[in-house]
């Protein structure tokens, strides 16, 4: 059984050649009620019975050869598989990786304070692009040195849940299993079944006793608590893909189409109508500090983009040595308002909607934008900045839950509430209106964003030339494996899985609630 593909074949020892054969009827029925299709049309036995068959689900057989081979009263059935739709498969079990540990780490450090010059990066006349380059082209080629990069086998993970009492039950049970094979005698099978029994017990306690805990621990987090009920659900993983160019550019084409479409049947209309101008103004970045940028790192998981140059963790640990170097761009890229073209182009993973889902259906996928390291932690300084400036001069909007610090569901499903018990209380009739957008971040107009940036936020200066930087020549590959799809712009859209996406998306709606307020009508978004 491939994910959704089934292929079974072997000696049925039913009679399908017989028409007038009850259990030959009763199985051609049963396979057809579950589209299965049975593709041997000739005999397979020496008296001329139709004994071996191919069963398939979500797969092409071709029959090539059945011949009696003289060494069965059974003929060998020789056929090719052919799968259809999209090439979906498990990925294997190797990657490409750097061995990275407190050994290389402290090689990294020695090797990089010997070739770096800190007055190459204090140069005035060196470019925010030109220095990005310098880092990563410098780490790379020490990393080449002290880490190279190796194909490794991946680990299997365990369930969490087993510890090591439950782990020696599992290997009992597995050697009381090669033994009943091995003697085939009852007493092993006893054996096993009583090994087998203790060991589901345990491990059926073991998981219970670690989600009540992460429940309990994480009660007041609805993500947490939402995440685990997912993993008892729908237990089975997501599928990943087949690496292969050309299921790489089915991919980005549909990605690309879907919201050319999107906006094609939704055109632009434009608003004449006066816009309030914000009184406030956001005009220059504050320069970080090494302290704060430090924080940042640390508080990010350990996680890269497929075209990261620099692991995190060297990042992280080698900070000392690295790390004002990397202050200096971030720095550069606030002070001049330019974002790095190396920061803009995002790697597109397509990721199954729900588990449940056809996995061959292109539809079935949303695209998860992952981008490199360091462009997340500049992401994270603008963001704190930017989050400061709306909270000073009250520019968020009231009603707004989501995307937003201490707001969640919890607080737009008590704002819904109580307003519909307040107009039940006056005895007038309520409509509950929801309103569910398209491919919402997708479909983002930047000219629209900036235009609410300048005039609704105030963004002005500096501030409002990095943000025109940050969208200007976006780009995006869908990487499936090791195959990558040729880059495509990303004209409309905030990347979805960056870090100033949601609230960007929340500055864009913002005219909505002078329009509901016009119509006298309660929201909450």
């Amino acid at each position: 059984m491939l994910n959704d593909r089934v292929l079974i074949c072997g000696d049925f020892n039913i009679h399908l050649c017989c028409e007038a054969d009850h259990l030959a009827k009763d199985f051609l029925s049963l396979i057809d009620s579950f589209n299965i299709t049975q593709w041997v049309r000739q005999p397979t036995h020496t008296k001329g019975h139709m004994l071996d068959l191919v069963l398939s689900y979500g797969l092409d057989i071709a029959i090539t050869d059945i011949k009696d081979a003289g060494i069965s009263d059974h003929f060998p059935v020789m056929f090719n598989v052919q799968s259809c739709n999209l090439e979906l498969n498990f990925v294997g079990p190797q990657c490409l990786t750097r061995l990275i540990n407190s050994e290389s780490v402290a090689l990294f450090s020695e090797a990089f304070t010997n070739t770096v010059c800190y007055d190459d990066f204090s140069n005035a006349s060196l470019s925010v692009d030109g220095l990005v380059n310098f880092i990563t082209s410098t780490c790379s080629s020490i990393l080449d040195t002290v880490a190279p990069v190796k194909t490794k086998r991946r680990k299997i993970s365990r369930q969490p849940w087993l510890d090591e009492s439950t782990i020696a039950l599992r290997r009992d049970c597995r050697r009381a299993e090669r033994k009943w094979k091995k003697d085939q005698l009852q007493v092993s099978l006893d054996i096993l079944y009583m090994t087998r029994s203790k060991f589901q017990k345990a491990a059926k306690m073991a998981k219970t006793s670690f989600l009540s805990n992460i429940i309990a621990t994480n009660s007041h987090n609805p993500r947490v608590i939402f995440k685990i009920f997912n993993l008892v659900v729908n237990p089975c993983p997501d599928v990943l893909m087949d690496a292969s160019p050309a299921l790489c550019e089915k991919f980005l084409n549909y990605f690309v189409d879907k919201i050319s479409l999107l906006r094609a049947s939704h055109p632009l209309i434009v608003n004449h109508a006066p816009i309030s101008v914000c009184s406030a103004a956001f005009h220059r970045f504050e320069l970080a500090s090494l302290t704060t940028l430090k924080e940042l790192i640390n508080t990010q998981k350990n996680s890269n983009s497929l075209l990261d140059t620099i692991p995190s963790r060297i990042i992280k640990e080698a900070f000392d040595t690295i790390g004002p170097c990397i202050l200096i761009l971030m720095n550069l890229s606030l002070s001049s308002g330019c974002v790095p073209t190396a920061f803009k182009h995002a790697v597109v993973q397509p990721v199954i909607k729900r588990s449940s889902l056809d996995h061959n259906m292109l539809v079935n996928y949303r695209p998860i934008s992952k981008l490199p390291f360091l462009s997340k932690i500049l992401e994270k300084i603008v963001l704190q900045q930017l989050q400061t400036y709306l909270e000073r001069n009250g520019l968020y909007e009231k009603f707004q839950s989501g995307f937003r610090q201490r707001h969640s569901t919890e607080t737009a499903l008590l704002r819904v509430f109580n307003d519909l018990l307040l107009i039940t209380d006056t005895g007038c009739p309520a409509i509950l209106v929801l309103l569910d957008l398209t491919s919402a971040f997708d479909a983002v107009d930047h000219d629209i964003l900036l235009t609410r940036l300048e005039q609704v936020v105030g963004l002005k200066g500096t501030v409002l030339t990095w943000f025109k930087s940050y969208f200007s020549n976006r780009s995006f590959s869908v990487m499936i494996g090791k195959y990558s799809s040729t880059p495509a712009l990303l004209r409309c859209g905030v990347p979805q899985g960056s870090v100033l996406g949601p609230v960007l998306f929340s500055l864009y709606l913002l005219p909505l609630s002078s329009i509901f307020a016009k119509q006298n009508v309660s929201w909450i978004m």
